[in-house]
């Protein structure tokens, strides 16, 4: 049996230090798939998924009740997604969360990235024993911003 790692900061240093993943054809957007990102513009799932778009990641949406957000077609599951998929971040509840993991292990996804709030030491364990590193309870974006040197806070200000 696996033990997690978790949040290793070598593997959220790669997840958030750049938005692309260097490939034998040459560089490419890395891929994060966002389970449970809402197409409500006031949700955090919706703000943090323009933020990484705009920082330069491919957001691909999954949500069964959605068909397009962020102008990115949605999925219903992970299984669904066409390309390579590099990070899975979730923005479910908890419970959610093993199913979640197996999807990813399924997809051959590299990270399993629990957002701020999702703890789920089942689906850590699930992850890990598939092969993926695991990030849990941490913003991937408060994260980019503490690696890439855009808040005040994490400088020393």
């Amino acid at each position: 049996m696996a033990v997690p790692r978790l949040n290793d900061e070598a593997v959220i240093r790669e997840v958030v230090g750049r938005s692309q993943v260097d490939e034998p054809g040459g560089p490419r957007p890395r891929v994060v798939a966002v389970v449970g990102l809402s197409s409500d513009p006031g949700r955090p799932s919706y703000r943090v998924a323009r933020k990484l778009q705009r920082m330069g990641y491919k957001v691909v949406p999954v949500n069964p009740r959605a068909t397009e957000i962020l102008g990115e077609r949605a999925y219903p599951d992970l299984a669904s997604v066409p390309g390579p998929v590099d990070v899975v971040v979730v923005f479910r509840a908890p419970e959610h969360a093993p199913a979640v993991a197996r999807e990813a292990v399924a997809r051959g996804a590299r990270v399993l990235w629990l957002q701020e709030g999702v703890v789920s030491p089942e689906a850590a364990r699930i992850a890990a024993e598939g092969g993926l590193a695991v990030v849990m309870n941490r913003c991937i974006y408060k994260e980019a911003q503490r690696w890439r040197g855009h808040v005040a806070t994490f400088r020393g200000a």
